[in-house]
């Protein structure tokens, strides 16, 4: 249930204006709570009953204006203060003992506070009771309206305790039963004639229940005249207090028929699917799921083993949601007619597929430019030991260089560099101009400044020199002699990604956290790229692939490396000074960042991304709720949608070369073929399968391998991104290099530019 509370009221009933009252009066206008003061009890009972205050302080050290416990009283006696907190100043009394507090209790106070005029002290005094009595009667105020919900719900529901003593039934449940509320309360079910006596069949139950797994089946229940009615219902076991089960909830409605005989129930329940097999483990080696059987609808021996599979399935005690789901397909084609029974078991077969976000290629020879592509990004090649082990020549971590230690800050970069930067907070910023003017160093220069704009060193409480060190030493293990994968790639994505955080919709999703970790997500994001895939990796039988197990080979070592440069050196420890717990959160969602560029799960992030986020937006929008922002602001800021928009962020940054302006995306091009063009020459001399090979130096259209990769992974990314984040100059950019492209492709021509005219 959502919670909304208005601004906190807060009674002062004082008879006189004195250091103590003002001081509270202060407190209020601080905490930002409506004050509201009263000098007599008449005025006083007065206001609560017109503004239903949720704290009243009341002074108590002056009998001689008005008799507190006696005006104290007189607030219980009305049905407002129920949920009100009310407190009592008491006189400070340094040489006489303690006295009790029960009096006070006994009057009707909720809370005692000694005399302490200071105005901080009554600001801690208030924001404690905010926090504390204030929330908790919130909630309990907030209850009643769950309550009611329970009193006119035209289901039977019975809350019982953990030993089953019936704690409350509602009026639905007294009519169905024929029993009064009076006769069940504080009552054993065991002395309550109301469940079938079967042992077998309550053992399930209870069995399923005291493990904590929701019970839902039909079964006989006997009402207080003694006659049986058949019942659907649902228990559901509650964790209280020390994570133990503490209520059960049972919610029960009439079976349609109840005329049917018990037999027939019988069966149901041997058929349901809280079956007696639902919540006791099973041994699974005894059987397998069987598809065939399952899907086959052909004879009773047939719907007979699929009742046998589908027992085993369902005695599994972990649920996948992909396992429920086929466990609610299979259950609807037991009462389905024949077509839709098979179009069902159509439906299985894919979900059984481990590659559900991933779209299927037609024909592989209709266009080997898309085929190589998804088979040299997203798969990790074929395993073939041939002998030619491929070890990463840049195996030893990059001391930085002593020409790069010299003393740089954003005062004293030179001028050519600081003009380079003018206007990198635009999207049409040149990164190979400051590629240029810093002698292929942009990264520690441009992430200076980008750093200091979103003030990453004070989140971090770390100094510039601290960050400019970190900079340089990854700056450093990137590998200039990589045609692509070099560190401008990696200043490139940063200048992506922090125009990406400066967009109004991603500003209002993501925490200042999520900023610094998308910052150095960016930065280390290809740190020691060996200018190879994951497959070339993999086949080659790298150390890289052999310590990942050939699974996002290069993106763990990238995440991996990143805080192993950070940490082995306080001079370059950006995160030295962090707290531990807040340390642990940015590190996962910079891991998490950094995992999310691997190819393999392109379909899948994009895929949650657009129906968790984008069609929930659209439909609020759609339905007129588009000013609702409390509903937009749910959608947002979930921990997994916010999650799924870092991901999306950093995948979108990491591959928005064809979004660039044209003579960027031209240049691109041309580094990231020559890089796959390097590969297959090595793959070819050292005998290795060539997974790409399209991307022969000597035939290769330059034109046609970035048309399939645009159609095959930019376009619907971008759109999504598009309608997110509002990005209509990347639009257009992807439009013009689109037609760019074709119009090369159109002449036949297989480089990056036209001949001269």
């Amino acid at each position: 249930m959502r919670l909304r509370r208005d601004q906190l009221q807060v009674l002062l009933v004082f008879a006189e204006d004195d250091d103590q009252s003002n001081g509270f009066h202060w407190a209020c206008e601080k905490a930002g709570f409506r004050c509201n003061i009263a000098r007599t009890p008449k005025s006083a009972l007065e206001s609560f009953l017109d503004k239903h205050h949720d704290i009243i302080i009341i002074d108590h050290r002056h009998s001689r204006y008005f008799d507190a416990e006696a005006l104290c009283r007189s607030i219980r006696t009305t049905k407002p203060s129920e949920n009100t907190v009310i407190v009592g100043v008491v006189q400070r009394h340094a040489d006489r003992e303690e006295s009790s507090i029960l009096p006070l209790i006994s009057a009707g106070f909720s809370r005692r506070y000694v005399e302490n005029s200071s105005r901080m002290a009554c600001y801690n005094e208030l924001i404690q009771l905010e926090f504390g009595q204030v929330q908790a009667q919130f909630k309990l105020r907030a209850c009643n309206s769950l309550f009611a919900a329970l009193e006119k719900s035209q289901e039977a529901i019975e809350i019982t305790s953990e030993d089953h003593v019936v704690q409350y039934v509602n009026p639905a449940f007294e009519t169905m039963m024929g029993y009064q509320i009076g006769e069940l309360i504080e009552k054993q079910l065991t002395e309550v004639p109301i469940n079938e006596k079967k042992a077998d069949f309550l053992e399930t139950i209870n069995s399923c229940i005291k493990i904590g797994k929701e019970w839902q089946g039909m079964y006989y229940a006997k009402k207080k005249n003694g006659d049986s009615i058949q019942q659907n219902v649902k228990i559901l076991p509650v964790i209280g207090q020390g994570g133990k089960i503490r209520h059960y909830v049972s919610i029960s409605r009439l079976c349609n028929d109840n005329n049917k005989a018990e037999k027939t129930c019988e069966c149901i329940q041997a058929e349901s699917q809280t079956d007696i097999q639902t919540c006791r483990q099973k041994d699974t080696r005894k059987g397998s799921l069987d598809v065939r059987s399952t899907t086959s609808r052909g004879s009773d021996g047939s719907s007979q083993r699929r009742r046998s599979s589908m027992a085993r399935v369902h005695s599994m005690t972990i649920e996948a949601p992909i396992t429920k789901v086929i466990n609610i397909i299979n259950a609807a084609q037991e009462s389905s007619p024949m077509p839709v029974a098979e179009a069902l078991d159509r439906a299985l077969e894919i979900l059984r597929t481990t590659e559900l976000y991933s779209p299927q290629l037609g024909t592989k020879d209709e266009d080997p430019h898309t085929s190589d592509l998804v088979g040299g990004l997203m798969t990790d090649g074929l395993r073939r030991l041939s002998g030619n082990e491929y070890i990463l020549s840049a195996k030893q971590t990059h001391q930085v260089a002593g020409s790069l230690s010299s003393p740089i800050s954003l005062n004293d970069i030179p001028p050519r560099i600081t003009e380079a930067m003018e206007n990198e907070e635009q999207w049409d910023f040149d990164i190979f101009e400051l590629e240029a003017a810093t002698h292929k160093r942009p990264l520690v220069y441009l992430g200076l400044k980008i750093f200091a704009r979103f003030g990453i060193c004070e989140f971090l409480n770390c100094s510039e020199s601290t960050l400019r060190s970190w900079l340089q030493v990854i700056e450093a293990n990137y590998h200039s002699s990589n045609s692509y994968h070099n560190s401008t790639h990696s200043a490139d994505v940063l200048h992506a990604t922090a125009y990406f955080l400066s967009k109004e919709k991603v500003k209002q999703t993501l925490d200042p956290i999520d900023e610094v970790a998308a910052l150095i997500a960016a930065t280390v994001h290809d740190v020691d790229h060996p200018g190879r895939t994951n497959s070339f990796l993999c086949n080659a039988g790298s150390e890289l692939a052999i310590l990942y197990n050939d699974t996002a080979v290069l993106e763990s070592h990238h995440a991996a490396l990143a805080f192993q440069l950070t940490t082995r050196d306080g001079k370059c420890n950006i995160f030295k000074n962090m707290e531990r717990n807040e340390y642990r959160t940015l590190r996962q969602v910079i891991i998490d960042m950094v995992l999310a560029t691997e190819m393999t799960k392109h379909f899948e992030h994009v895929n949650k991304f657009v129906n968790s986020i984008n069609k929930p937006l659209a439909a609020l929008e759609e339905n007129g709720n588009n000013g609702d922002g409390e509903s937009i602001k749910t959608v947002l800021r979930s921990p997994e949608n916010r999650i799924l928009i870092k991901r999306m962020l950093i995948k979108c940054a990491d591959i928005s070369n064809p979004c660039r302006p044209i003579e960027q995306c031209i240049e691109w091009a041309g580094r990231i073929s020559e890089e796959y063009f390097a590969q297959t020459d090595e793959e070819r001399r050292q005998g290795l399968p060539v997974v790409m090979p399209v991307f022969d130096r000597n035939t290769c259209s330059i034109p046609k391998s970035q048309l399939s990769f645009i159609d095959y992974f930019i376009i619907d990314m971008f759109d999504a991104w598009d309608a997110f984040a509002d990005l209509p100059n990347l639009m257009e950019h992807l439009n013009n290099n689109i037609k760019y492209w074709k119009g090369l492709d159109a002449r036949n021509l297989r480089v990056l530019r036209p001949p001269p005219e």
